[in-house]
């Protein structure tokens, strides 16, 4: 097991989040100014954090900023968690006491206040994450496949590659409207209390395949080293709220958006104009053909007689 940030109350606040506990609040929906970088290439690097902690890290193009925050918060790299092969818990966040099996963390620093992420990462809210939960489906994700695909190329600590750029919005899920957020900490060294979390309620989909590649393919050792070992539960578990509020950007009895509802409602009527067609229809023909054709006796129980008051 890799060492992580300590367990204590003040370092880490990684948040077992859970929709029925979190207040509503009226949050603006995150976006990104720019989806990519420019056109230009991305390193991605196989990095230490503090003693042998490791994560794929991809450092990202400044012009990425974060919108929805009272000031300008420019992209500075993404990376992600996973568990180890054969399981399929590996997130930092939990939603409803489920732990996904991997997620993805998207670092932002204060460009109107900090010259970088290192100086900004000492002052509280200097930093702002965004957190996606990766959850496994049927079919490869195209946008992670970008990514997944250079594995090969930094198998071992230290080594480094570059990708062509691509638009991180892809790899965002397409619900961002819907979210918590709270403050807390870095969950890995050096663990300071400076950034605004935000993890969407909707997990984006990969294929087993893909989480594969992130549990089996990497090591946290160099390649010149003698022993190998392999990089995985790289993430840390849930800490205590501490009294911290999560807020979250819609009411927990919002269960669907507009154009659901809307979509439900054109449904319902539909289905009521349908059975109103075929009753009308059934009704009709009974009226045109009275009989039984089994028997040649009138449906004197369904349709009404002359003389009937």
């Amino acid at each position: 097991m890799t060492p992580h940030c300590p367990p204590s109350a003040l370092w880490g606040t990684t948040t077992p989040l859970s929709p029925p506990s979190a207040s509503p609040t009226t949050a603006t929906q995150v976006r990104t100014e720019s989806g990519g970088g420019g056109g230009g290439p991305i390193t991605a690097l196989l990095s230490p954090h503090i003693v042998v902690l490791l994560a794929v890290m991809l450092a990202l193009p400044p012009t990425l900023r974060l919108e929805g925050l009272p000031r300008s918060f420019a992209a500075v790299q993404l990376h992600f968690h996973w568990g180890r092969s054969g399981h399929t818990e590996g997130a930092e966040h939990l939603l409803d006491g489920h732990r996904a099996p991997a997620e993805m963390h998207v670092v932002h620093y204060d460009a109107e206040r900090y010259a970088n992420a290192s100086e900004a990462q000492h002052h509280a809210a200097g930093l702002a994450v965004l957190g996606v939960l990766l959850e496994v489906g049927d079919e490869p994700n195209a946008a992670y496949a970008n990514i997944l695909s250079h594995l090969g190329s930094i198998r071992y600590a230290g080594q480094t590659t570059s990708i062509p750029s691509f638009n991180v919005q892809e790899l965002l899920p397409k619900r961002l409207d819907r979210y918590y957020r709270y403050n807390g900490s870095l969950t890995t060294p050096p663990c300071l209390q400076s950034v605004i979390w935000t993890v969407f309620q909707q997990p984006v989909r990969i294929s087993m395949a893909q989480l594969e590649q992130l549990q089996g393919s990497l090591y946290a050792t160099a390649a010149d080293e003698p022993s190998v070992e392999h990089l995985e539960d790289n993430f840390r578990d849930p800490q205590d709220l501490n009294q911290r509020p999560v807020l979250a950007s819609f009411s927990s009895s919002q269960g669907y958006s507009t154009g659901e509802v809307i979509a439900i409602v054109f449904g319902t009527v539909l289905g009521c104009f349908g059975l109103f067609l075929a009753v009308h229809f059934v009704n009709k023909r009974l009226w045109q053909h009275p009989e039984d054709p089994g028997t040649g006796r009138r449906f004197q129980g369904l349709l009404p007689t002359r003389g009937f008051r």
